[in-house]
Parts: structure tokens; C-alpha cells; sequence
């Protein structure tokens, strides 16, 4: 007999795949609106990918075997629904591995006092080892990065509260808030594991929805307690400052440790900043492997072939060492765009496609009718927009 995952197994796995190396740009993102009106980017982004999520599981529960976006484009699009949706998670794939190399250079730069290139070169080689040895060694090491990246974030939260100036948390700028939605949407993705979530729950769309909204639920408050300890430490001009870091790309661990100057905080920050960034760019070089293996029509047994790994990891490596700086600029058009196409705007147009056209039933349907879906298409398209505005501007 088959065993099911359970429900908060299943959650921890969503809110896993959310709590990431994003949580060193969020804080600097959403710093130039403040907190206050940062919250209401936290709940559009959590909102819009929360929705996006569940109208994917209400796709998948369409079909009776183990799928994926790709593969769903094509029998639902047809065969230029699979062109686009490969492209975008290639585009997805890359410019995260980008965005947490060059982070990863950064902050070996910051520790050790070697150039960026080479601090991301050291990582790059060193964990890559990792993702060529395969998917349980991974999952293995992974366990215990994660228990680091636990301990790290509890431990600034709690050294972190006691030097939060109340005032700081009190400016706003509402019209800032929207700069933050790309980087916001990459903090909430968890959708590359629905393919995953549906097979380890037997399927059953409804369970894999109430482990969505409990996990994507707790990583929202995660965030929101993080932004508010940085936010409220963290000026907006200064050598430290938002401004300053949003230039120079720097995370927001590094900000709260150079303003307060303090060892330990140094230690906890770095720390935390390690953990997060070797976390996310396990998990997304694993994946890109094994989405080149795929495409290549490479055997399951050989997924983790010398070539591959340099395919996944010597372009991003390229770009990370040209462009040291490119951290949230990466996940900007990560968010802004791949993923506001793939996980928004993609699953709408099928959607509407099955419910309306086709008339697919499903297990599951989001509710809300057609209005929920022009919701979910229109937020997307407004990101998509604003960040491709804010690129032709740059």
C-alpha cells in the first residue's frame, strides 16, 4: 500500500521551498517603501502566488498521471505551450543560479577578504561537488544546511529585536512598495514542487491545497518578521543604508551587520546568509540538471553527469563573476518576468482554456470564477510590465 505524505511534512516542504536565499534581498527591496507599506507588498505577492499555486493544482488535477508545466502546456496549448514554458524555466533556472552566485561572491568577499570572482568561483566548484554526486547526497547535506539556516534566522531575530529603532519603522513610501513585488513573487515560489506535492499525496488536489496555504501562510510570517527587524535597524541613507545597499546589490544581513559593527551579530549574520544562499543554490542546481537531462533525453541513472553540471553552472558562474553586483537585479527579472509568466500568466490562459473551451473537470477548482483568473492574469501582466518598464529604464 502506498503511504501519503503527511500534512505537515507537506507544509514544511512548501514553506522550505519559499524561506530562501530571497530573504537577503527582500528586506532591502521593500526598505525604500518601509514596513508599512511593505506589508501590503507582502500580501499582493503572497496573494497573487498563493492563487497562481492552487489554479496549478486545479490544472493537475485534471490528469490521472504524474505531470509537469511543460508537458501540461503541450497537451493543453499544444507543442508552442512547451517551447515557452522550457524556455522561461531555463531563463528561471539561470538567472537564479546567477543571482546566488554572485550573492555567494559577495559574501566571501565580505568574510575572507578575497576578491568577489574568486569567492564565487571557490563556492561554485565546492557545493557544485554536491549536485554532481546526485539527489541523496543533496537531500542529505540539505537537511543540515537548513537546520543552520533555522538556527541563524532565530538567532537575529532574537539578537536583532533589541536594536530596532521604533521611528525607522514608522516612514513610508506607498508609490516605493511596487519595486518589491519581482523579488516578493520569488520568495513566495514554491510551484515547481506542485508536480511533487500532487504525487506524495496520492493525488488528492485538496490536501495538496491545505498544505499550500498552511506552508506559503507560514513563510509569509516569516518574512514579515524578518522585514521588520531589519527595517527597523536599517536606515535609509548612509553607508549601510537601503539606498546604498539596493546600488552596491548587498543582502540584508550584511547591512544589519555593518551598521551595528558588532562580532556576533557578524557571525549570525553570515551565517545566515551562507546557509540561505547554499540552501536555495543546491536545490536550483539539482533542478536545472535535472531539467537539462530532460531536455537532452539524458537516462534517470546518468542525471548527474560531469557535463550537465557544467551546462547548469559555468554560464551563471560567467555572469555572476562579469556582473558581481547582480544579486537582485538576477532575482528582479526572475520574479518580474520568468516567473510571472510561467506560474501567472501561463496557468490562467490554460485554465480558462480547460474550464471554458474544453470543459476539463478536474478534482479540484480554485473558486471565484472567471473573475479570479483575470485577477491572476492581470497582476501578472502589471508585474511583467513594470519590471520590463524598469529594465528599458535601467
Amino acid at each position: 500500500m502506498k503511504q501519503t505524505g503527511t500534512f505537515i511534512g507537506s507544509m514544511l516542504l512548501i514553506a522550505g521551498s519559499c524561506i530562501g536565499a530571497g530573504m537577503l534581498a527582500v528586506p532591502i527591496t521593500t526598505g525604500q517603501a518601509g514596513f508599512i507599506p511593505s506589508i501590503f507588498s507582502f500580501l499582493i505577492a503572497w496573494a497573487f502566488m498563493l492563487l497562481s499555486g492552487l489554479l496549478i493544482v486545479e490544472i493537475h488535477s485534471t490528469f490521472k498521471e504524474r505531470v509537469n508545466i511543460g508537458s501540461i502546456a503541450e497537451k493543453i496549448i499544444g507543442p508552442s505551450g512547451r517551447i515557452l514554458s522550457w524556455i522561461l524555466y531555463l531563463f528561471l533556472f539561470y538567472s537564479l543560479l546567477i543571482a546566488y552566485i554572485s550573492g555567494s561572491g559577495s559574501l566571501i568577499h565580505t568574510t575572507f577578504s578575497i576578491p568577489k570572482w574568486l569567492g564565487a568561483t571557490i563556492f561554485t566548484a565546492g557545493f557544485g561537488m554536491l549536485a554532481y554526486r546526485g539527489t541523496r547526497v543533496v537531500d542529505h547535506w540539505n537537511r543540515l544546511f537548513m537546520l543552520g539556516k533555522i538556527v541563524t534566522y532565530i538567532g537575529m531575530i532574537i539578537l536583532g529585536f533589541q536594536y530596532i529603532q521604533p521611528h525607522l519603522l514608522k516612514r513610508g513610501d506607498p508609490i516605493a512598495a511596487f519595486d518589491s513585488l519581482p523579488v516578493l513573487v520569488i520568495a513566495f515560489g514554491f510551484h515547481n514542487m506542485i508536480p511533487t506535492m500532487m504525487h506524495y499525496m496520492d493525488q488528492d488536489a485538496k490536501k495538496v491545497r491545505k498544505t499550500i496555504i498552511a506552508g506559503s501562510l507560514f513563510a509569509l510570517i516569516v518574512y514579515l518578521i524578518w522585514d521588520l527587524v531589519v527595517l527597523g535597524i536599517v536606515p535609509l541613507e548612509g553607508q549601510w543604508g537601503i539606498v546604498e545597499s539596493l546600488k552596491r546589490g548587498r543582502q540584508a544581513s550584511d547591512a544589519v551587520a555593518g551598521l551595528l559593527g558588532l562580532s556576533w551579530v557578524s557571525t549570525f549574520a553570515e551565517g545566515l546568509a551562507f546557509f540561505a544562499l547554499l540552501s536555495s543554490f543546491l536545490a536550483q542546481t539539482l533542478a536545472l540538471i535535472h531539467f537539462l537531462a530532460d531536455a537532452f533525453k539524458v537516462k534517470h541513472e546518468k542525471h548527474e553527469t560531469v557535463p550537465l553540471c557544467f551546462l547548469a553552472l559555468v554560464p551563471p558562474l560567467i555572469m555572476g563573476t562579469i556582473y558581481p553586483n547582480i544579486f537582485i537585479h538576477a532575482l528582479n527579472f526572475a520574479g518580474g518576468v520568468c516567473t510571472v509568466i510561467l506560474f501567472g500568466i501561463l496557468p490562467a490562459i490554460m485554465a480558462w482554456k480547460g474550464r471554458y473551451k474544453d470543459k476539463t473537470i478536474g478534482t479540484y477548482q480554485l473558486g471565484g470564477g472567471k473573475a479570479t483568473l483575470i485577477s491572476i492574469f492581470a497582476v501578472a501582466v502589471f508585474i511583467l510590465v513594470f519590471q520590463i518598464t524598469k529594465m528599458i529604464d535601467v
